[in-house]
């Protein structure tokens, strides 16, 4: 199932994509299920971010400043697109808790043409160990908190830096976007889970005869995030 979040999405109380999060816990501590689902979700809300900036999708004065990851992060302080990432990752966030995310898409398209010009993948793989305490603590309505990585966050940290370098360095290869953008959200869920209001069936947005770039991953040991970008060549961008 691919389900998209328009613009309109409904906000929802989640903390800013700029700001640290709950799994802010000692270095050498092991990561929980929990604790799991909450550094993936907050690496997406930096990774939107960082593409949103690198790619010039909003003007850059309308970013700030954080560190995060040991880098120096750039981060949307536009009130409208923090309330429209709130709520899209809060529900991905609940998703990915449950097992229910596949693939997190962010979609470049011309404003005026709404050609497909760039696609940024992120592939979930979830332990399937985990997947299934995960759905026994669903169905037992627990938080599945006891579900073990046996991985530092520390170490998380480093994997997920060096994808944070890769997206900042993809202006040295990916083609210049000279006309005014947008951006969408896609997720690749599971079959059977019931989208709320806020989203709806949307098809994949592929680019046709697109370059393919595979960028660095990173692993909890319960979730695994595999990162690509595919992007329009001149001929399929005129």
């Amino acid at each position: 199932m691919q389900m998209s979040a328009g613009v309109g999405a409904a906000a929802a109380q989640a903390p800013d994509a700029g700001a640290d999060g709950k799994s802010s816990a000692a270095a050498n501590t092991s990561v929980t299920l929990r604790g799991s689902t909450e550094i993936v979700t907050e690496f997406f809300g930096y990774g939107v971010n960082s593409i949103l900036f690198q790619r010039g999708i909003y003007p850059p004065e309308s970013f700030t400043r954080v560190s995060k990851y040991g880098l120096t992060m750039l981060v949307s302080k536009d009130d409208a697109l923090k309330k429209y990432l709130n709520a899209v990752l809060q529900n991905v966030g609940e998703w990915l808790h449950r097992g229910d995310v596949r693939k997190l898409v962010v979609v470049i398209s011309s404003l005026d043409s709404n050609r497909v010009l760039e696609r940024w993948a992120f592939d979930v793989e979830m332990d399937e160990n985990a997947r299934s305490m995960a759905a026994g603590a669903n169905n037992n309505a627990s938080s599945g908190a006891g579900v073990s990585a046996g991985k530092s966050e520390k170490l998380i940290a480093q994997e997920i830096q060096a994808v944070i370098r890769q997206i900042t360095s993809s202006v040295t290869f990916l083609p210049l976007l000279s006309e005014p953008c947008s951006f969408d959200l896609l997720v690749y869920t599971s079959k059977d889970l019931v989208e709320g209001a806020d989203w709806e069936q949307s098809d994949p947005r592929l680019i046709k005869c697109a370059q393919n770039v595979r960028l660095r991953g990173f692993s909890t040991n319960i979730h695994s995030i595999d990162t690509n970008v595919a992007y329009a060549v001149d001929d399929d961008a005129m």
